[in-house]
């Protein structure tokens, strides 16, 4: 999949990947499948996280990364690129987590980009074998990306 990315920052942090680290951790996730798709991430402040985490998920607390799939009518925009949906990330949480998990900010940052693309491309974690059949396609990802495993902590070692 030819992938598109639009990146809008509505908190600017100088440890905040670019846009053009975020595009290719999203194109990453997305593969070569040859079709052409857009993507929308906002990086936000913990407020609008935890504003839009309690209206569309009802849980009242800023959150990593949110995904939006969009929703078209079947047939729209035939032979355009179709939009994939939005993701938000909340910067300061994924530097918090990043933190407290012992990661390098880079690789949690590729992680809730990747993962959040996942979501958006139909992948969930609701169930065991769909839990499991997205973080390996994670692991694989971040892997060819040059991340470690984000599900090991340093307790496996």
């Amino acid at each position: 999949m030819t992938l598109t990315t639009e990146v809008a920052y509505a908190t600017r942090h100088p440890w905040a990947p670019s846009a053009r680290l975020i595009q290719a951790w999203a194109s990453a996730a997305a593969g070569a499948k040859g079709r052409q798709a857009t993507l929308s991430v906002r990086v936000v402040t913990p407020r609008e996280s935890e504003r839009l985490n309690g209206h569309y998920r009802r849980k009242p607390k800023p959150t990593n990364v949110l995904s939006f799939p969009a929703e078209l009518p079947m047939g729209a925009l035939r032979g355009e690129a179709k939009p994939l949906g939005d993701l938000v990330i909340c910067a300061r949480v994924v530097a918090r987590e990043a933190r407290e998990q012992g990661k390098s900010l880079a690789a949690h940052w590729a992680h809730m980009v990747v993962h959040g693309t996942l979501h958006l491309l139909g992948y969930d974690h609701e169930a065991d074998d769909e839990a499991e059949r997205m973080e390996s396609r994670e692991k694989r990802v971040l892997k060819a990306l040059g991340f470690p495993n984000p599900y090991r902590s340093d307790a496996d070692d």
